[in-house]
């Protein structure tokens, strides 16, 4: 009956937008972002969002993923014109001047170093930061720097309070000056970041698309309550949870547009355009970004006019294709990856295991850490099917979590098969029979309005249940996206359905991701995956998958490192350490009034500054 009364009211709003408005942008997608902290977000929803509101010092060139233009730098750094020194530790960052943040205040140097020093310390866990972290210092996240500088464990270094122990509080204000501030520096009218060793990759990761890397206004954050900018009070701002950041729902960019407002119970963002920008204002005055989990509701809006584009899955676009008011553009590449991970160490406060031990009604919190129970769900996926039928031929199988298109990829390593027998041959020797015995109950989540991953959890219901008639009983719950990241995150849920675009065009940044036990999804996959992957294993010469990962990141010669990304994979595998479903291609559709629009698959959505409506 809710669901009934919802959809008039949607239909009401969005039939003010009917007429053609050329200064008007609707977008109608199927989930609202998780946060508007450039530093904290992570997900492609958020990421259009800071996209189109901030500026980062360098952007992507037109649809490249290796090439670069200025941005709030009035130069990309090279060694051919000086800005690239000490063989690629030294990166010059000349700053623009006369750009002004949307609240009037000037960009300075100083908002530069400001930005990247905030973030940095904050790494909030769960969110980009590590990229950085990475790139600039060669580790994964602030605490391990810490760690490694004072020579005590986090947890030592700390009280409950979050406050240092009067013997290590001289050192964590050290790790500030000694560490962080000499890397990001201001010279005159430039900033100066040092690696502390060369990272080819560098420049990728701070490009426009990557959030992370965007310039702040420092006076204003410290104004809101962020970190203030001294040594001796950084740690106060560390891990601040998400709705308890001052720029969860604010936001004080240079870019093209500003955040007019976040409509949380409609699920709706505004943006206007920034007449002030420093490149001239846009033509399109106003975007609304409307999440509409409802396939029907967004078709409808596509349809009539009242959205310019909406989210599609490529299993509806045969929908819209005889609309001659409609464009659409198929099959283009992307770097990215949908992948079934395991948690193999789940919240024992989960709703998701059911009782939580065996007992028909559950599963217990490490179930998934059996290597049989990871192989039965692998074997009830119908993999052609979900290709072809689903996702209508717009997707391939890939090894692994590396998208074809990088380094390491290898066509040769073998595809998990869907076979009904093996789901039940694995189920009965999951923990030694007890799976089989007592039976097995558990949920499989998406986010609300994906109908692929949808797809998916049915596929594995129906075909675990079949295998195991009696035996198995498996829940598909949809959640709308930021519940889906929050309980994901959380390790709530034992099995989960995620996709992962290139943060940058990196075998490391997808083999690292997931199979690291310091990677994004490391939390979601919990305690027993981390201490598999980080254990030295026989079958790896004696190392732990991390050290191989970590050799392959930093290996120069392609050849040797396409061979450990191989090795890796190998081991992978084997072990069925997660799913990986398909490499999907990507799907646009706008009304034909919509012009100026250009793919690159780095771009986390659209650049509403590029495009005009003109019938």
């Amino acid at each position: 009956m809710k669901k009934l009364l919802v959809v008039p009211v949607l239909a009401l709003s969005y039939l003010l937008f009917a007429a053609f408005n050329p200064t008007v942008f609707v977008q109608a997608t199927i989930g609202e972002p998780d946060t508007l902290d450039p530093h904290l977000a992570y997900d492609t929803a958020s990421s259009e969002v800071l996209f189109n509101v901030y500026e980062n010092l360098i952007a992507y060139k037109g649809q490249s993923v290796s090439e670069f233009e200025p941005r709030l730098a009035t130069e990309v750094p090279t060694v051919k014109n000086g800005l690239i020194k000490d063989g690629g530790k030294t990166y010059v960052f000349p700053i623009r001047k006369g750009v002004k943040f949307h609240n009037g205040n000037p960009l300075t140097p100083e908002d530069v170093e400001y930005s990247f020093e905030r973030g940095l310390l904050y790494d909030p866990e769960g969110g980009p930061m590590w990229m950085l972290w990475y790139a600039i210092f060669g580790v994964h996240s602030r605490d391990e720097a810490l760690e490694e500088f004072v020579g005590k464990s986090v947890d030592e270094i700390f009280d409950k309070s979050g406050e240092p122990k009067a013997e290590y509080k001289q050192k964590v204000i050290d790790f500030y000056k000694q560490v962080v501030d000499p890397a990001i520096a201001v010279q005159g009218d430039n900033v100066v970041i040092k690696l502390k060793r060369p990272y080819s990759a560098f420049l990728n990761i701070i490009a426009q698309s990557a959030h992370w890397a965007a310039i702040l206004d420092k006076e204003t954050c410290i104004k809101l309550g962020l970190w203030n900018g001294k040594a001796d009070t950084w740690w106060k701002y560390k891990n601040v949870a998400k709705e308890e950041s001052p720029l969860h729902t604010y936001a004080n960019g240079t870019g093209p547009y500003k955040l007019a407002e976040w409509d949380r119970k409609q699920q709706k963002i505004s943006l206007a355009a920034n007449e002030s920008y420093w490149k001239g204002p846009a033509k399109i005055k106003k975007v609304i970004i409307w999440a509409i989990p409802e396939w029907s509701t967004r078709k409808a809006m596509l349809e009539k006019g009242d959205a310019d584009t909406i989210d599609v899955s490529i299993e509806f676009v045969d929908q819209l294709k005889s609309n001659k008011d409609i464009q659409i553009f198929r099959n283009l590449p992307t770097l990215a990856v949908t992948v079934l991970l395991f948690n193999w160490s789940v919240n024992p406060n989960s709703k998701f295991i059911g009782s939580g031990k065996f007992d028909g009604n559950g599963i217990p919190p490490d179930f998934f850490s059996d290597i049989y129970a990871r192989k039965a769900v692998a074997a009830a996926i119908n993999y052609d099917a979900l290709i072809q039928e689903v996702l209508k031929g717009s997707g391939k199988r890939v090894p692994t979590a590396l998208p074809q298109g990088l380094l390491g990829y290898d066509p040769s390593l073998p595809l998990y098969k869907f076979n009904l027998n093996d789901v039940k041959t694995y189920l009965q020797k999951a923990w030694n029979g007890q799976a089989w015995q007592k039976g097995i109950k558990f949920s499989i989540a998406f986010n609300e309005g994906n109908t692929a991953r949808q797809r998916v959890a049915e596929m594995i219901k129906m075909y675990m249940e079949m295998a195991a008639p009696g035996k198995v009983k498996i829940e598909v719950q949809p959640l709308q996206w930021p519940n889906f990241l929050d309980a994901t995150q959380n390790g709530e849920i034992p099995v989960s359905i995620n996709a992962w675009q290139a943060d940058y065009p990196d075998p490391d940044n997808f083999i690292f991701t997931h199979y690291h036990s310091s990677g994004d999804y490391a939390d979601r996959q919990g305690d027993a995956f981390k201490k598999f992957v980080s254990t030295p294993r026989k079958e790896l010469g004696g190392k732990s998958l991390d050290e191989l990962i970590k050799e392959a990141a930093t290996q120069t010669d392609p050849q040797s490192r396409g061979k450990l990304y191989t090795q890796i994979q190998k081991f992978v595998i084997d072990n069925c350490i997660s799913v990986p479903l398909y490499q999907p291609t990507a799907t646009y559709v706008f009304r034909t009034w919509v012009k100026g629009w250009s793919y690159n698959p780095m771009r986390p959505g659209n650049d509403f500054y590029s495009l005009y409506k003109q019938q």
